[in-house]
């Protein structure tokens, strides 16, 4: 079971630990790839193995006008790290102290003193510290000092198309509405989740009612449109549902609030106020402004089927 601690001290004897760094930010194939030689390493040296990350992104901070938004929130991140076989997971809270904190004084502080660190596994790009100072060569000679090993492993390349797999990459693929392609990335559909809140009842009233999800400002959502997805309720309950992201163009001008819509189907029960996750499995349409409500409900009855049909596309390996 994963022992999760933030900022408490969590004291381990010296040179006990296997440690990697860094954001973590949606745990993709890349990710999963470097905790996996971390875990190896661990076993083989009999160490526990542990991953330090951040309670928000650093460039939040660093750069809040030009930072990216987040694929996972720190819950689920931390519940993506603890199916990768670690130990122990510490996120640390990223402030403008952190940030200002000279890259040796973080690796003596918290992964020498606190952390015991005895291996440190990064990427090969990684850098941390005040002005991005620290990096693999840093820790490789810090590390000679306090008697850890440090090993930057080379970044994982997309083996369909060669190129790196990256938060960024796969960011820029959601905002592109590639779903699935991103999917490939991250080894999951992309999730978002939030409360179900009231909306205007227009679906309700046209025979498509929607569960309108409140997602936080500061997470990744998919570029506007509609999506074969899944939502999935608090008790583990997952059901097929076609999704829409934009801004509910028929009704409403272009600077109306962005929504994501999730219509259950074969569903019909009260959602209000249920913490919500949902899940985009596969691209359906563009957001569309339509003439009028005929025209607006012929097109959700072709959306259903389509989400259906994709469903089954993937579900079915004859398809």
């Amino acid at each position: 079971m994963l022992t999760y601690f933030s900022e408490a001290p969590h004291q381990f004897d010296s040179h006990s630990t296997a440690i990697a760094i860094g954001a973590f930010d949606g745990v993709h194939a890349g990710h999963r790839a470097l905790i996996s030689r971390l875990v190896e390493l661990a076993s083989a040296r009999g160490l526990s193995a542990g991953v330090v990350s951040f309670d928000r992104h650093p460039a939040s901070i660093v750069r809040p006008d030009s930072a990216p938004r987040l694929l996972t929130d720190t819950a689920q991140k931390v519940e993506l790290l603890a199916s990768t076989g670690i130990d122990w997971c510490s996120v640390i809270t990223f402030d403008e102290a952190r940030s200002l904190e000279l890259a040796d004084d973080f690796v003596r502080s918290t992964l020498v003193d606190q952390l015991g660190a005895g291996l440190v596994v990064v990427g090969a790009d990684f850098h941390f510290g005040n002005g991005r100072k620290g990096d693999v060569a840093l820790l490789n000679a810090i590390g000679a000092q306090y008697g850890f090993d440090t090993l930057g492993l080379t970044l994982l390349p997309d083996p369909v198309d060669g190129d790196v797999v990256s938060s960024t990459r796969i960011r820029d693929l959601l905002g592109a509405g590639h779903v699935e392609l991103a999917a490939r990335l991250l080894q999951r559909d992309h999730e978002v989740r939030g409360v179900v809140v009231h909306g205007d009842a227009r679906g309700r009233a046209i025979g498509f009612p929607t569960a309108n999800v409140m997602v936080p400002g500061n997470i990744c959502i998919p570029a506007d449109g509609v999506y074969a997805g899944w939502y999935i309720r608090p008790n583990g309950d997952r059901h097929l549902s076609a999704i829409s992201v934009g801004r509910r163009p028929t009704f409403y001008e272009d600077n109306a609030a962005l929504l994501v819509e999730a219509h259950l189907l074969d569903f019909d029960d009260d959602l209000y106020d249920e913490p919500a996750r949902v899940q985009f499995a596969s691209w359906v349409r563009g957001q569309v402004r339509f003439d009028g409500v005929d025209a607006l409900v012929a097109q959700l009855h072709d959306d259903v089927a389509s989400t259906r049909a994709a469903t089954r596309a993937a579900t079915d390996p004859r398809i």
